[in-house]
């Protein structure tokens, strides 16, 4: 058997036991050919943690390869111990992963790839997040000064970002409103940079490339038109079926990604920065974040030229862009959930100062492509193409697309409010400050007046299961602002005799609205009545506004003998008939800021279980595929896990609280 001399004499004493199998561990050796009942009796073995640490140091990127496969063997025996040993085994497999955690980045070579994934695999094991007390030996080992190294690196990036950034989103998550989690710490304090602007290249290339192949999509059904248009509605609608079941599939493995958008927008004020920075690289990280194996990698090379201001890697850019194609999916249930996370990653945005500033700053305007949903009542377009305009219009654009592209029997009124809770911040932000962006205000006003009708028109089947009365006061506080306010951040004096006008040809609308508001405010038994009193009293302007030129244009009318007016007759009464008494109306600039406790607390913990069991199939995939030898490329869309394969292997790997 092999010796070492024993320090400060001339004998040599025997290697333990567990560090010659170490040796033969590192060698490749087959371990199971020693004894059929080997890693039962390696784990009654006491490790010697120092000298596992040192083997696995010393492997070049040659004996790597030889020894990967016993590796990855011994961390999955580990995992395996964990369920199913005594507690000396499990004491002594415990030991063994935390080698592999204070190992991981020590070695800059092939090793760390599969550390990562091994570090995903202990944190993924099991779906409630909170359960998993192995995350402590990762929390415990302080590698969020390695994960800085990765993204401030381009080269390493580009390999692990997606990895370090998804990993980095579970930690922070751990426990996060129980005690004090130190990676939501360093996250929050983090001022470097280039990790700042690396962690938000990860999320922005991942964001654009799912909006290319969008567009790639989009190019082939249109080439194929005459094709579709040859087959049955009925054969056509099961494609469509389809290919939105896929595309929700695609859009739920960027949950992960949007977590981190939004750990990091909300934790941390110096992210903000990031959002309006271009980024330089080319390549896109490795995200390996698909859940279908089997339809490969499209071949971009292969596609038309596309406008390049489709694929700004901005992350405003490619986040607004992302966001407009999440929401022409109207019925699927994981759309609905992206779609939420995106609106309150917006609603954190406009309640930032600086990110307002951007946005609004005239000297930094993009060409932005929104697409938008098919529907009957407007032309068949994909995209609304906008001319070159700051980002603060195309928020806007996208928040009226919306609302008016969600009106449905199933009505999302929980988006509604975030929706017009995003417009509420914006319009204060323009208020305050008194900033005046060239805005078509009348495309807003007519959308969230379209809302109105539809919460008039649905009354009785809404009111049956949501507060209706709560986002009405919201829509109209947005008019009330431009009422009193509209001063000072409108661009023109035109804007206000448009803004009356509209108040004015929808007098329908508000008076209905008036009359149903006044039927509940009056109910006993009314479970929302103290609302309905509230929006009862912000109406009061509109009706007065209403009253007044109502009055003033059938005077008009008398005296000239007319009885239709154009609309440029009745802008000119409007014109001159400013002569009114409102009511000065208090905390019209006031909003409740956003925090994620209590209301949404719910909602991030199915989100991160969700996300937990999507990172753990595709982790596990490729650390299986990665013991064969097989190079796997993780591109966005070319790595996809089948959605029931590998379950019963999966399983294998969670482990016991």
């Amino acid at each position: 058997m092999a010796s070492r001399k024993r320090s400060g004499s001339g004998t040599k004493r025997p290697k333990e036991k567990v560090v010659h199998i170490y040796e033969q561990l590192c060698r490749g050796e087959d371990l199971k050919l020693l004894s059929i009942q080997f890693w039962e009796e390696f784990f009654l073995l006491q490790p010697n943690m120092d000298m596992l640490e040192c083997e696995l140091l010393k492997l070049n990127p040659e004996q790597y390869s030889s020894a990967k496969q016993n590796i990855l063997n011994l961390f999955t025996e580990c995992i395996n111990t964990l369920s199913f040993g005594n507690s000396k085994r499990v004491h002594n497999a415990l030991q063994t992963i935390a080698v592999f955690i204070h190992f991981l980045f020590r070695k800059q070579t092939g090793t760390a790839v599969l550390c990562l994934k091994i570090l995903l695999i202990i944190a993924t094991g099991i779906d409630n997040v909170n359960e998993n007390n192995l995350i402590e030996f990762i929390i415990g080992q302080n590698l969020f000064e390695a994960f800085k190294h990765i993204l401030s690196d381009s080269s390493l990036r580009n390999l692990h970002g997606h990895d370090v950034v998804t990993l980095l989103t579970i930690l922070v998550n751990y426990r996060k409103h129980e005690g004090s989690n130190p990676y939501v710490v360093e996250l929050s304090l983090l001022a470097d940079e280039l990790a700042l602007n690396g962690y938000g290249q990860v999320i922005s290339c991942v964001l654009t490339m799912f909006c290319k192949q969008h567009l790639l999509s989009l190019t082939e059904l249109t080439t194929s038109s005459s094709w579709f248009s040859s087959l049955s509605n009925i054969v056509g609608n099961m494609f469509i079926s389809d290919e939105l079941c896929y595309r929700s599939q695609q859009i739920r493995t960027n949950n992960a990604l949007l977590l981190a958008l939004y750990e990091a927008i909300h934790l941390n004020r110096n992210f903000i920065t990031t959002l309006a920075h271009t980024q330089a690289d080319s390549t896109p990280p490795s995200p390996c974040n698909t859940l279908n194996i089997n339809d490969g990698s499209p071949d971009l090379s292969a596609a038309a030229i596309l406008d390049a201001s489709h694929y700004s890697t901005n992350l405003f850019v490619a986040l607004f862009q992302y966001c407009s194609i999440v929401m022409q999916d109207h019925k699927s249930e994981l759309s609905s959930i992206n779609l939420k996370l995106c609106l309150l990653i917006l609603t954190c945005i406009a309640e930032d100062q600086y990110a307002n500033s951007m946005m609004h700053d005239t000297n930094l305007t993009f060409k932005v492509s929104l697409h938008r949903a098919h529907m009957r009542h407007r032309k068949l377009t994909s995209e609304k193409v906008s001319k070159p305009q700051p980002l603060a219009n195309t928020l806007l654009d996208l928040l009226v697309e919306f609302i008016v592209s969600h009106l449905l029997k199933k009505f999302p009124i929980e988006l509604y409010l975030l929706c017009v809770g995003i417009i509420h911040r914006v319009i204060i932000y323009q208020k305050r400050c008194r900033v005046r962006i060239a805005y078509h205000w009348k495309d807003l006003w007519t959308a969230i007046i379209s809302l109105l009708k539809f919460l008039i028109y649905h009354e009785q089947n809404l009111m049956k299961r949501c507060n209706i009365f709560d986002l009405a006061l919201q829509v109209i506080n947005i008019f009330n602002l431009f009422i009193t306010y509209g001063d000072t951040f409108l661009a023109t004096t035109n804007s206000y005799d448009e803004l009356y006008y509209e108040l004015n040809r929808e007098e329908k609308v508000f008076c209905e609205l008036h009359a149903m508001v006044l039927r509940y405010a009056s109910m006993q038994d009314c479970e929302y009545k103290e609302d309905s009193i509230r929006l009862l009293n912000a109406l009061s302007n509109i009706l007065a506004i209403i009253k007044h030129f109502q009055m003033k244009i059938k005077e008009w009318l008398a005296s000239q003998s007319l009885s239709t007016p154009t609309e440029q007759q009745i802008l000119e009464q409007i014109q001159k008939n400013y002569d009114l008494t409102l009511k000065l109306q208090d905390s019209l600039d006031q909003y409740e800021r956003y925090s994620e406790r209590p209301k949404h607390v719910l909602f991030f913990a199915n989100l991160v279980k969700e996300v937990m069991a999507d990172t753990r199939k595709t982790v596990y995939y490729l650390v299986k595929e990665s013991s064969k030898g097989t190079v796997v490329e993780c591109l966005p869309g070319a790595v996809t896990v089948p959605s029931t394969a590998g379950d019963t292997e999966v399983g294998m790997m969670h482990t016991s609280s």
